[in-house]
């Protein structure tokens, strides 16, 4: 393949939303999320089963991560054995004892929210703020803006992977706005407009059979960039991209070479919020059951001061 094309050329003409908020706007397209978006998502509760979509942190089996990072561990500081030791646990009047416990973990090492700053090129992250507000952590367009919010709405889950007749999809597959249109009607339904937007791949059933070789030749499967999709969920006014893959998207545009692509088109520049490591394995199999992929979504990252991204667990209520 001849040489990448730069992102700055690659989207030189694609569609934003910068300045659509206001200068200062630090959360894009959950703008979208308005209070009647609020009362659609409820509109579609029918029987009020929840289903909770965060990957456990610390399974057993393993945790999913970005290559470079490291799955989180968990210490146990105190437990009955400082007690039993004598001397080791706190000393307090009645007798009470108790666990404690921490974590060392990256912030976007779980089912996590990405921070619209999270990522950018040519020296600008979302709205058009410069990324040396990046410095140190991220004065602008961090995680706390969008935690602060929260996040409301209908959610729709498009199970690309029973769609297409497979357990997971394979690394470096890709599909299209279109595809996600077909599943959804093939499902008995339709994206609509403002639509929270949940695509199962199923993925991460090969992080968990195939071990350290699943970051060989590492590419994920998931959305291509083409100016008709960006074109497509600005006009759907997509406020949120979630899915069960670590990245969102395939992860090298098969195309271009180009990594990441829709980071930046969808995230940076239109300002969607991207949802990733979720765990959908029991909605998809109750959706499959029932025949009703919509429902409420509700989620609230973490607040923590600067980042770039937090852990969420999102509920998913029929």
């Amino acid at each position: 393949m001849s040489e990448s094309p730069a992102l700055s050329e690659l989207l030189k003409d694609a569609p934003t939303n910068w300045g659509k908020w206001g200068p200062d706007d630090e959360v894009g397209a959950l703008n979208y999320l308005t209070a009647e978006e609020v009362m659609r998502g409820i509109s579609s509760v029918k029987s009020g089963r929840v289903f909770t979509l965060q990957r456990m942190i610390g399974d057993p089996k393993g945790d999913p991560v970005w290559p470079g990072r490291t799955p989180a561990v968990r210490t146990q500081i105190l437990d009955e054995s400082d007690w039993d030791e004598g001397g080791k646990g706190p000393d307090f009047p009645g007798g009470l004892h108790y666990a404690d416990d921490k974590i060392e973990a990256f912030l976007q090492g779980s089912t996590q929210y990405d921070a619209l700053g999270h990522l950018w090129f040519d020296g600008k992250i979302w709205n058009g703020h410069s990324a040396d507000t990046t410095r140190g952590g991220l004065e602008k367009a961090s995680i706390m803006p969008i935690a602060n919010r929260g996040v409301v709405g209908r959610g729709i889950l498009l199970d690309m992977a029973r769609w297409r007749g497979k357990d997971s999809l394979d690394s470096a597959e890709t599909f299209t706005h279109e595809d996600l249109m077909a599943c959804a009607k093939d499902q008995g339904t339709e994206i609509a407009k403002r639509d929270i937007i949940i695509i199962r791949t199923n993925y991460m059933q090969q992080f968990h059979t195939k071990g350290d070789a699943f970051y060989e030749n590492f590419c994920e499967p998931g959305l291509v960039y083409s100016p008709e999709l960006v074109e497509w969920f600005q006009k759907m006014e997509i406020p949120n991209l979630a899915t069960d893959s670590i990245a969102n998207e395939v992860t090298f545009d098969p195309n271009t070479g180009v990594a990441l692509t829709l980071h930046c088109a969808l995230m940076r520049n239109l300002g969607i919020a991207l949802t990733e490591i979720c765990d959908l394995e029991e909605l998809a199999a109750d959706c499959a059951e029932d025949r009703q992929y919509t429902f409420m979504y509700a989620a609230a990252p973490l607040k923590v001061s600067k980042a770039a991204g937090t852990p969420v667990n999102p509920l998913a209520i029929k």
